[in-house]
């Protein structure tokens, strides 16, 4: 999603007691290990379960084949080890995973030639792109040339207004398979309307013949505050999500923070047409592991105010390998092509 800017205290109060069961507390995961690995890890710790090895700024504000280089919103491992960066102009480049240098950049549009917004990527196990786009929103699976294969089935309410209830830029952002690959989620960015303040719907589809999806559960889950918004989730091997929340105040900076979810136990709430007041719903259960704005800074500057120079419009996020007691993961800004904010890759080593 393009940058907005919201005021702080324009979230006083929107994130009141609802019926819905309560997520559990936002607090930090401890963590375990020797005493060598425990002093690698907290080296550059911003928690006891999230540390930052480095950052890389190589790409901002470049050029590649005549194409601007930035406006990331998403990425993935590509089947070569290659890493998949969509922009949300309608271009997916490829890039060197040791050196973030582009390789190829494709053009993509919609069935009738029409930029996307798109926000979400997952390279499938053929190689194709599955791709959202918050224009509708929709899915669509692409070729590796960019040529259109397939589209996903989309529930009515989560279509933006008039069609259904979800407001325009604010759809689906994340895009991840989970465990064993049959398994797509969605997550949108911010509520639809009528739901709680806070609470995202989280949806879901089932791979069937062929490697079409039909649609299946769908989940709530609650950010820490209504100007917070779920740009990115990454599923774990055991089920579990990654997920980031982040927003922007005018003045401040970026909010950006690092939960672990678990949506296994969650109420399937696909049949549930307002979350608002309804009793007995279970939320995806999640835990803190970092707010980025305890991450050491490492040198980095900030073009504009930040809590911490290191932030940026952080956007998108890749499991990129394991580590020890945990994995690797890469974080991307999207910089809006704006010349106050910054294309960043951020280094993780994240323990949960």
């Amino acid at each position: 999603m393009r940058l907005r800017t919201v005021l702080a205290t324009a979230t006083a109060g929107l994130a009141a007691a609802t019926c819905l069961t309560a997520a559990g507390p936002a607090s930090a995961v401890s963590s375990s290990s020797t005493n060598s690995s425990t002093n690698s890890f907290t080296a550059n710790a911003c928690s006891s379960s999230v540390s930052i090895d480095r950052f890389s700024d190589a790409l901002d504000k470049t050029t590649y084949d005549g194409t601007f280089v930035g406006n990331f919103s998403a990425l993935a491992v590509d089947k070569d080890g290659s890493l998949a960066a969509l922009e949300d102009r309608s271009s997916l480049f490829d890039l060197d995973a040791k050196t973030l240098q582009p390789e190829r950049v494709v053009p993509l549009a919609d069935e009738n030639g029409a930029a996307l917004d798109s926000e979400g990527l997952v390279v499938d196990r053929d190689g194709t792109r599955l791709i959202t786009s918050e224009t509708e929103p929709s899915i669509r699976r692409y070729s590796t040339d960019g040529k259109i294969l397939d589209r996903l089935p989309i529930p009515s309410s989560l279509l933006v207004a008039p069609a259904g209830r979800a407001v325009s830029n604010q759809t689906f952002e994340g895009l991840t398979l989970l465990p064993g690959g049959r398994t797509l989620l969605a997550s949108m960015e911010y509520p639809i309307a009528g739901d709680t303040s806070g609470a995202v719907r989280f949806q879901t589809w089932t791979r069937t013949k062929r490697d079409h999806f039909r649609l299946a559960a769908q989940y709530a889950y609650k950010t820490d505050a209504a100007f917070l918004g779920v740009p990115e989730v990454q599923a774990l091997p055991d089920g579990r999500l990654l997920v980031l929340e982040r927003g922007f105040t005018s003045g401040v900076g970026n909010t950006v923070r690092l939960y672990l979810a678990d949506p296994r136990h969650a109420t399937d709430t696909s049949g549930i047409d307002y979350l608002t007041g309804r009793p007995g719903v279970r939320l995806i259960k999640k835990t803190l592991l970092a707010d980025i704005a305890d991450c050491p800074s490492l040198g980095a500057t900030a073009k504009q105010p930040q809590p911490n120079p290191l932030l940026d419009n952080i956007e998108g996020m890749v499991i990129t390998g394991r580590d020890k007691g945990g994995y690797k993961v890469l974080l991307v800004s999207d910089d809006n092509q704006n010349a106050v904010q910054t294309t960043r890759f951020y280094y993780l080593r994240v323990r949960v």
